[in-house]
């Protein structure tokens, strides 16, 4: 049996994460987030107010069952009516939820300004909803909302209400920075006189925002005084900054000594290495690129740039790494630049699978090749398949699957049948294919979206290949300055497999560099086609 304290993880991206601007769950976006939030391990999944809009009702009117123990969120009944003739407080016991986490004010302004309540009857009305959801065979817990604020101004008000909420027999009394403006050592100061006032640390939970950047370091500083619960979101969404990143919390306990020596959660170490998928999945879900920096999961969370660091990483990784990519589902990137050595390019092509020895002249070709078009505005750190690529061509050789004879682009602006002013956007395409011309049109959104679907419209006998190819991510940057300025384009493409890739363009014409990088997004999805299906090159 282990001697280590359990911490309990408390997922709310399905209703706090939804305060996000600009993110809406739908019905069936909740339940893909709570099935993958329930294979990967999470304690507590909380789906949404039942009662207050139709998706989380909806979500709530049917029983699911894992892992994941499912919460409805709601408030403690209103002052003046009784628990059982509240009908707010009558949705979340009536709800097919697990358990039930009511929030309930413990700042005594709020307590007067929002509820229009006495302090007494604040504390009436927290005891009643626990002792409710208790009566209706549900696990109750309490979030207190603006605990710490209301403690620096109020502490033995605060101390109240979370002693209202356990002694009515709530499993967990969970302290909320919910402005996100309290310090991590104003947390463990505060946590620990909540401890010493009588509320065990075992019932006791962490509710975090990231208003000054420090929510992981306050959730993390909530444990260390004794909490054994915490909240937060994938990705750390969330209304204003954002919620605790329990993306990055996680790893953190699981992989830390300061932590994994004395604690355990409900995350396996098999599930651990697939959070950066489950990361990732999330944004794809969110219909937004992952962010290349974020810790353990990111894309350059585990990239080397500079020379010298690449070359202690081929001797030891542990050099310049913290925790071992591989534990968090994510991988080693020794990135290629003007900055980097050999070290940086063998290493980078290794990891494709591309051998080539220290002293081959074409290695000092492929190096001189990629600081030359680098200083014209290309950026290989960033586009990893174009790199692939060129080193490809230069160390052995790539496929021609087709040729591009030519493209052309038309812009129009013009009134339609009805009178009414809009702008067309059309593009030709010919390309040769085993000795066969294809000629595609298409129209699109803008000239670059026309260029990408006729270029896409007919590959002849490839065609069927790049079906699942779609674009992610299309970005411009302008390199100097004038109508004329040097553009570089970078373009994330992604397929079925769930496999990212960057390529990039430069020109002083932006069609002719997206045109660059769409045409190795095609040929690179080709390419590795080939690697892992073992087509023959063509």
């Amino acid at each position: 049996m282990s001697s280590k304290e359990r911490i309990y993880l408390f997922d709310t991206t399905l209703r706090d994460g939804q305060q996000t601007p600009g993110i809406d769950f739908s019905v069936e976006d909740k339940i893909a987030i709570a099935g993958l939030l329930d294979q990967f391990g999470m304690d507590y999944v909380e789906g949404g107010y039942p009662g207050a809009n139709p998706t989380d009702t909806a979500f709530f009117s049917e029983k699911r069952t894992g892992r994941s123990a499912f919460v409805a969120f709601g408030m403690t009944k209103r002052a003046g009516v009784s628990a059982s003739n509240d009908p707010g407080l009558a949705a979340l016991v009536q709800s097919k939820s697990d358990a039930i986490c009511f929030v309930a004010k413990s700042w005594d302004y709020h307590v007067r300004l929002a509820l229009g309540a006495t302090n007494g009857e604040n504390l009436d009305a927290i005891g009643a909803s626990v002792e409710a959801a208790r009566a209706a065979d549900k696990e109750a817990m309490v979030d207190c909302e603006h605990f710490f604020d209301g403690y620096k101004a109020n502490p033995d008000y605060a101390l109240a209400c979370a002693k209202a909420a356990y002694e009515a027999g709530s499993r967990w009394v969970v302290l909320c920075d919910t402005n996100g403006g309290t310090q991590p050592g104003e947390i463990r100061d505060i946590v620990t006189a909540v401890i010493a006032a009588g509320i065990p640390g075992s019932h006791l939970g962490i509710h975090a925002h990231d208003d000054t950047g420090q929510a992981v370091a306050n959730s993390l500083a909530a444990v260390e005084a004794g909490v054994r619960q915490i909240q937060g979101t994938l990705n750390g969404i969330g209304e204003r900054c954002g919620n605790a990143n329990l993306i990055t919390l996680i790893p953190t306990l699981m992989l830390k000594p300061a932590y994994a020596e004395r604690f355990e959660t409900g995350i396996s170490r098999e599930s651990l290495a697939d959070i950066s998928r489950l990361s990732h999945a999330f944004d794809e879900l969110l219909n937004r690129a992952p962010n290349n920096q974020a810790p353990y999961v990111g894309a350059s969370a585990f990239a080397t740039k500079a020379g010298i660091h690449a070359s202690a990483i081929l001797k030891e990784p542990e050099t310049y790494e913290h925790v071992r990519p591989e534990a968090v589902g994510n991988t080693r990137r020794v990135m290629v630049s003007d900055q980097g050595g050999k070290s940086n390019f063998i290493a980078e092509l290794k990891r494709r699978g591309i051998k080539v020895d220290k002293a081959d002249p074409r290695l000092d070709t492929l190096i001189a090749l990629v600081k030359e078009r680098e200083a014209i505005g290309y950026a290989y750190e960033g586009a990893d398949a174009s790199f692939e690529l060129l080193a490809r061509r230069t160390l052995g050789s790539v496929p021609e699957f087709f040729k591009v004879d030519s493209f052309r682009c038309m812009v129009e602006r013009r009134f339609d049948a009805m009178g009414n002013l809009k702008t067309v956007s059309e593009a030709v395409v010919r390309v040769t294919v085993d000795g066969q011309t294809l000629l595609s049109v298409a129209e699109g959104h803008g000239p670059v979206n026309a260029l990408d679907i006729a270029l896409r419209k007919d590959l002849g006998k490839y065609q069927s290949e790049i079906a699942d190819l779609t674009l992610a991510d299309y970005k411009v940057r302008i390199l100097n300055g004038g109508t004329e300025a040097v553009t570089r384009v970078l373009i994330e493409s992604q397929d079925i497999t769930g496999a990212r890739w960057w390529t990039v363009g430069v020109s002083d014409n932006i069609i002719d560099a997206s045109f660059q990088a769409l045409m190795d997004s095609i040929v690179y999805k080709l390419v590795k086609n080939r690697e892992r299906t073992g087509l023959a090159a063509v």
